[in-house]
């Protein structure tokens, strides 16, 4: 039998329609069967945080106020954010606070600040577990 085409045996296109039916385009379904879920694997991270506090007094209020005042020199923007302006003079606890932003403790010591207590609190958890929390607070010996 000969084909319109002149081909006499089939042509892979003819071999695909018997393989694969034919659908219409208008008859195909848009929306697809939703799939099942991934199941997400375990968290096992554990994340931890510490946070130290210092409680210091003030010692020497004159060496206090006058490291600040060098310290608002040095760091203009850190003093800024503390209401220093150049034409007010830093009140005392604003001086302390000035300082106790920008050194560390065994500095503040050499300022006129005393440390009175250390606490540090610690909390670590995952996803499937409460947090577990530990504070321990230590004073200086004289």
């Amino acid at each position: 039998m000969n084909h319109p085409t002149g081909l006499t045996g089939p042509t892979p296109l003819n071999r695909l329609a018997d393989v694969t039916p034919l659908v219409h385009p208008k008859l195909r379904s848009v929306v697809t069967a939703p799939r099942p879920a991934q199941p997400r694997p375990l968290d096992l991270r554990v994340r931890a945080q510490r946070i130290q506090i210092d409680e210091l007094v003030v010692d020497d209020p004159h060496q206090v106020l006058a490291h600040a005042r060098q310290a608002a020199l040095d760091d203009p923007e850190t003093a800024e954010q503390l209401g220093y302006s150049a034409t007010e003079p830093l009140p005392l606890p604003d001086a302390a606070a000035l300082l106790c932003a920008l050194y560390d403790t065994d500095a503040l010591t050499a300022m006129g600040l005393r440390l009175t207590r250390h606490t540090t609190r610690v909390s670590a958890s995952n996803q499937q577990t409460e947090p577990v929390s530990l504070v321990r607070s230590t004073t200086p010996e004289d």
